[in-house]
C-alpha cells in the first residue's frame, strides 16, 4: 500500500504474467492452479469468534506494505490459515487485492489533486476553462473512491475472514460510478488540451516538469496520473472477474459477483463509447470535407457510423484484365474508406482530396484470396460488391503491400469470413492463445490496444509478424504485433482459461440465448 497505483498495477499484472508462465511450463498445471471443484464455503462457525478482526485502516495507513491477506499479522496469529481450504484462501486473496488496490488508487488520486491540481503556481498559469478540461470532475471521482474504500475497509474489519466484497462493488457501481463515464468521456479533449498547453505555455511546461521530479511522484509522469480513472474502472472489472473465477459455483457469492461484473461491464462500455463518440464525430467531419463524389453523393456523417479502416491499395487495371497479364502498369492506386456500414472507393486527387467512384453497403461485400499466382500477384485478393453505387454487381482485383495488410483488409471488409483458427464464441475445446507481456497502443482502427497480462485467442496470424486475436475478458477483436506476446503452449492452461471465461460470461450467454429465442419466435 506504500505504492502508488501505477506501481501497484504494474507489479500485480507482472506477477500475473509470471504465474501464468510457471503454469504453462508445468506438465500438470493442476498442481498450481485452482482445482476443478471448489470446496464448500467455510462456515462462519469455523472461524474463532474470540479472535479480533484485523484493524487495517487502509485509507489512513498509506505506509503499510502488506501485499497478501495471509501475510497480515492478525491473520497469521489467528490460526485461520490452518482451518480454511486452499481455494478459500485464494478467494480471500482475490477479494483483498480488490480492497488494497483501491487504497493504492485513492492514494494516487489524492496526489493528483493535492500535488498537481491544487498547486498555487499551476493555478496562476491555467485559465479556469483550461483547468476544467485538464482535471475534469476528478474531485467527484476521488470522493467516490473514498466512499467506496471506506465501505470496503469496514467490510474487511467486520470479520477476520472477508465474507464478500462484490455486493459493495455492485452498490457503488449502480449508485456512484457514473462519475467515471463523465471523466473518461472527456479524455480526447483532455489529451489535446495537455499537448496544447505544453506547446503554447513554457511556464506550464516548466512547472509540470518540476512537480514530476518531486520524490512523491516516484518518477511517474503527470499524464500517468490523469489516465488513472480509466485504468481503474477497467481493472476493477478484471478484479471482479478474478473473484468470480474463485467463488463456489451456484453460490450466493457467485450471483453477487456476476451482478457486480455485469454493472461494471455497462460502465466500462459507456466509458469506451464516450471516448469513441468524441473522436469519431470529429473524424467523420474531417473525412466528409475530403470527399468529392463522381457518382451520386452519399451522406457520410451519421451518429451510427464510424471509420473501421482506411488506406491505399493497388487495383488491377481494366475491368476484364486477365489474372496472368504481366505489364509494368498492371496496377494503379485507389483509396478505400471502410466504415462500419459502408465502403467508399476513391482515387486520390490534388489538394488532399479523394474522388469517390464507387460505394457499397458493408453487408454486401465479399472477399476471396488469390493463391499461387506468382510474385506480381502476391498479396492479391478479389473484392466483390454485390450491389454497388449503380445497383449492380462489381468486382475489383486488389493488391496489398504485405500479407498482413491483405489479411487485415479482408477481415475488415468481410468480418464474418472464417479465420484460420476458430473464435472463442465457437466454444472450441482448444485454440491457440497468447498472453500480452508488453503493452501495446493501437495505431490503426482495426488494431487492438493491449494491457499487460491480457490473454487472447489467436484467430489468424501472418508470416510478417501480425496476429488477429480475440481478448478473452471482453471478446474485443483486433490486430497486434506478435512480438508483444508469448504463446501459451500448455493445452490444459488454454482449456482452463476458456473455462474461466465461459463462466464469467455465462450470464451474457443466457441473455443472448433468450434474445435468439425471441427473434426466432
Amino acid at each position: 500500500l506504500g505504492l502508488l497505483y501505477q506501481e501497484y498495477r504494474d507489479k500485480s499484472t507482472r506477477q500475473e504474467i509470471e504465474t501464468r508462465r510457471l503454469q504453462d511450463s508445468q506438465t500438470d498445471p493442476e498442481e498450481s492452479s485452482p482445482s476443478e471443484e471448489a470446496p464448500s464455503e467455510a462456515e462462519p462457525t469455523s472461524t474463532p469468534e474470540s479472535k479480533a478482526a484485523p484493524q487495517i485502516n487502509l485509507l489512513r495507513n498509506s505506509n503499510s506494505r502488506f501485499n497478501l491477506w495471509q501475510d497480515l499479522p492478525e491473520i497469521r496469529s489467528s490460526g485461520i490459515l490452518s482451518i480454511l481450504q486452499p481455494d478459500e484462501i485464494k478467494l480471500q486473496e482475490a477479494m483483498f487485492e480488490l480492497v488494497t488496490s483501491e487504497a493504492s488508487y485513492y492514494k494516487s488520486l489524492n496526489l493528483l489533486v493535492s500535488h498537481f491540481m491544487e498547486n498555487e503556481r499551476l493555478k496562476k498559469i491555467l485559465h479556469q476553462s483550461e483547468a476544467h478540461i485538464l482535471f475534469s470532475n476528478v474531485l467527484d471521482v476521488m470522493a467516490v473512491s473514498e466512499r467506496f474504500l471506506l465501505d470496503l475497509e469496514q467490510r474487511v474489519e467486520e470479520n477476520i475472514v472477508i465474507s464478500d466484497v462484490c455486493d459493495i462493488v455492485y452498490q457503488h457501481t449502480v449508485n456512484h460510478f457514473s462519475v467515471y463515464i463523465t471523466y473518461v468521456s472527456n479524455q480526447t479533449y483532455q489529451e489535446r488540451a495537455y499537448k496544447q498547453l505544453l506547446q503554447d505555455k513554457p511556464a506550464f511546461r516548466e512547472v509540470i516538469s518540476q512537480l514530476e521530479l518531486d520524490p512523491k511522484c516516484k518518477g511517474l509522469s503527470f499524464s500517468s496520473f490523469l489516465i488513472l480513472p480509466f485504468q481503474r474502472i477497467t481493472r476493477l472489472k478484471l478484479l471482479v472477474q478474478n473473484i468470480l473465477k474463485k467463488v463456489e459455483e451456484k453460490s450466493e457469492r457467485e450471483t453477487t459477483a456476476l451482478e457486480a461484473h455485469k454493472e461494471l461491464e455497462t460502465v466500462v462500455k459507456a466509458c469506451n463509447e464516450g471516448v469513441r463518440k468524441m473522436s469519431r464525430t470529429e473524424q467523420m467531419i474531417s473525412i466528409q470535407k475530403k470527399l468529392e463524389f463522381k457518382i451520386k453523393s452519399v451522406p457520410i456523417i451519421s451518429h451510427s457510423r464510424w471509420l473501421l479502416k482506411q488506406g491505399e491499395l493497388q487495383q488491377m487495371n481494366g475491368p476484364k484484365t486477365s489474372r496472368t497479364l504481366r505489364t509494368k502498369k498492371l496496377f494503379r492506386e485507389i483509396y478505400l474508406f471502410l466504415f462500419n456500414d459502408l465502403l467508399v472507393i476513391c482515387r486520390q486527387i490534388p489538394g488532399d482530396k479523394y474522388q469517390v467512384f464507387d460505394s457499397a453497403p458493408r453487408g454486401l461485400l465479399r472477399v476471396e484470396e488469390l493463391e499461387d499466382q506468382g510474385q506480381s500477384l502476391a498479396n492479391v485478393f478479389i473484392l466483390r460488391l454485390l450491389e454497388n453505387a449503380d445497383d449492380r454487381e462489381a468486382s475489383y482485383m486488389l493488391k496489398a503491400s504485405s500479407q498482413s495488410e491483405m489479411k487485415r483488409w479482408m477481415i475488415s471488409l468481410a468480418p464474418n469470413r472464417r479465420t484460420k483458427f476458430v473464435s472463442f464464441t465457437s466454444r472450441l475445446v482448444d485454440c491457440p492463445q497468447i498472453q500480452c507481456v508488453h503493452p501495446y497502443v493501437a495505431q490503426q482502427p482495426d488494431e487492438l490496444s493491449l494491457e499487460l497480462a491480457d490473454v487472447l485467442n489467436i484467430l489468424d496470424k501472418t508470416d510478417d509478424g501480425w496476429i488477429f486475436g480475440e481478448r478473452l475478458h471482453d471478446q474485443e477483436r483486433g490486430w497486434f504485433p506478435s512480438s508483444i506476446g508469448e504463446e501459451i503452449l500448455n493445452p490444459k492452461i488454454r482449456a482452463q482459461n476458456l473455462k474461466e471465461c465461459f463462466r464469467v460470461h455465462k450470464s451474457d450467454d443466457s441473455q443472448r440465448r433468450k434474445l435468439g429465442s425471441r427473434n426466432r419466435q
